[in-house]
């Protein structure tokens, strides 16, 4: 198992630069499963909303699939796959969502918030 950058995660989710996307995919069969980070996961999330215009149904999709993957494994694992299943329906952000998650299943909390979505969320309190 090895651990990848998100630039890595980025080639293998985008395809968008063969030279790059090879060398991803060798990566991959030479060291899979491929650990994600919670922070190459906040990072990859930021980047396909913001850089390549990713909305919420692709992004679902994309961390179901992953999250399911015998290719990835995610630190928190179980959070990841909560926060995902949470952010089906919630009207917070994914982010929140993951921030939530990892603080139930690290046994913290509340999570103080001011973000009116995320208070929705369990676990979360009005600061």
């Amino acid at each position: 198992m090895a651990a990848i950058d998100t630039n890595v995660f980025l080639r293998l989710l985008t395809q968008d630069d063969p030279g790059l996307v090879q060398k991803a995919e060798a990566c991959m069969l030479a060291h899979a499963p491929l650990w994600i980070s919670v922070s190459v996961l906040v990072e990859t999330y930021y980047v396909l909303t913001r850089l390549y215009g990713w909305g919420k149904p692709a992004l679902l999709a994309m961390l179901q699939t992953a999250t399911n993957s015998r290719q990835f494994v995610f630190q928190d694992q179980g959070a990841v796959a909560a926060a995902t299943n949470q952010w089906i329906t919630a009207k917070a952000g994914f982010v929140d969502c993951l921030n939530a998650e990892l603080a139930r299943t690290h046994g913290q909390g509340p999570l103080a918030t001011f973000d009116r979505n995320a208070l929705k969320l369990a676990g979360a309190a009005k600061l």
